[in-house]
């Protein structure tokens, strides 16, 4: 678990840059950016449900057993520890913010905050999986039970679900964990299968429950995360992790190709791009708003001192034992550059659309339109 707290605070300041930065089919334009309320394929939802890991979740994770909730995470936004795996805002509150709605409250949190129902729910729990993993929370295929559960006590009605979006988000923590449990490389492709299956039944199960439309996060490339960057000193990816992320993503593409052709809507599901996402951040040359020049785009923004701490440990005496690093923001709009702390979530308003767009034209890991 410590391994992966690195990780994901790693990836949150790098991984929506170009999420957004893939959107350039329907709001291209900058000045589109600003418009308080957008939609996929003209759908306006009024209410976004959130299912995955660490990427999505905004506080659902027990403050006794992750470190979301211990310093520096949320240090950009909300200025203190709220459960995020981030230094500020993640996946769920940029697309809602794209939307042009209020980031849903954890499913946690939901009876202490019952007026802000109306916009949804995130049921998203860092460290899970489609499968169980190495954490002892909700799979996804427990956390669509909760959903399920909430529809049956009538919290939400047949139009409350019409008018909604789900997100899923899946970082690869069943990968990681079937590794961790002696899973063989001979025996991942099998694995992959299945997790895409899985995913696919969720999907379709979200979809037949009323939702309207159901957005799913291609895979990253596992091999330039700092897990493995780190035994070359975050030089360079690890170039045989990423051939199981294009198999999973091509698996995706498929299974989603297929969930749409036997929908009535044949736009119900999309994916949206992390893996151009990721990859454009790693070649990005400053060439667009809010861009930011990495001096080292595979080494975490936050890590501990040695491999006996991680990003937000302290000693008896409560000292710091982790280090973050600071980037260079190039900023376009008036043409200085400036050091900056990890603040990244700050410019990812202006590529989350991007992703989103991206979303609503065929993925750039593979050839092939959905």
């Amino acid at each position: 678990m410590e391994q992966q707290n690195l990780l994901l605070f790693f990836s949150s300041c790098f991984f929506l840059l170009p999420l957004l930065s893939e959107i350039q089919g329907v709001q291209s334009s900058s000045s589109h950016h600003h418009h308080s309320h957008r939609g996929l394929y003209g759908f306006r939802p009024t209410k976004l449900f959130v299912f995955g890991d660490s990427y999505a979740d905004t506080g659902n994770n027990r403050k006794t057993e992750a470190n979301s909730w211990k310093v520096p995470y949320g240090i950009t936004f909300p200025g203190k520890p709220a459960g995020r795996f981030s230094d500020g805002r993640v996946l769920t509150d940029y697309l809602a913010k794209y939307l042009g709605l209020k980031s849903p409250i954890p499913y946690r949190w939901r009876k202490y905050a019952t007026n802000r129902l109306r916009y949804g729910i995130n049921f998203a729990y860092g460290g899970t999986g489609v499968f169980n993993t190495m954490v002892s929370d909700p799979n996804m295929t427990t956390q669509i039970d909760f959903f399920q559960n909430l529809i049956n006590d009538s919290v939400y009605e047949k139009w409350d679900l019409q008018s909604s979006l789900a997100l899923v988000t899946v970082a690869g923590n069943d990968y990681g964990a079937f590794l961790a449990k002696g899973g063989s490389a001979e025996d991942l492709p099998a694995f992959i299968t299945r997790v895409v299956d899985q995913l696919a039944v969720n999907l379709k199960r979200i979809h037949s429950m009323g939702v309207r439309k159901v957005a799913v996060t291609a895979l990253q490339p596992l091999g330039c995360l700092p897990r493995s960057t780190v035994h070359n000193s975050f030089q360079q990816c690890n170039a045989t992790e990423n051939v199981a992320v294009d198999f999973h993503n091509m698996l995706l593409q498929q299974a989603v190709a297929k969930l749409n052709n036997e929908s009535k809507d044949s736009r119900a599901f999309v994916i949206l791009d992390l893996y151009g996402s990721f990859n454009k951040v790693l070649k990005n040359k400053g060439e667009y708003l809010g861009s930011v020049t990495f001096e080292t785009p595979l080494k975490p923004c936050c890590m501990g001192i040695s491999g006996k701490y991680y990003c937000g440990s302290v000693d008896e005496k409560g000292a710091k034992m982790y280090t973050s690093f600071r980037v260079i923001l190039l900023d376009l709009r008036t043409n200085f550059t400036k050091n900056s702390p990890i603040k990244l979530p700050e410019i990812l308003q202006y590529v989350v659309p991007e992703a989103l767009e991206g979303s609503q034209k065929p993925p750039t890991y593979i050839a092939t339109s959905i």
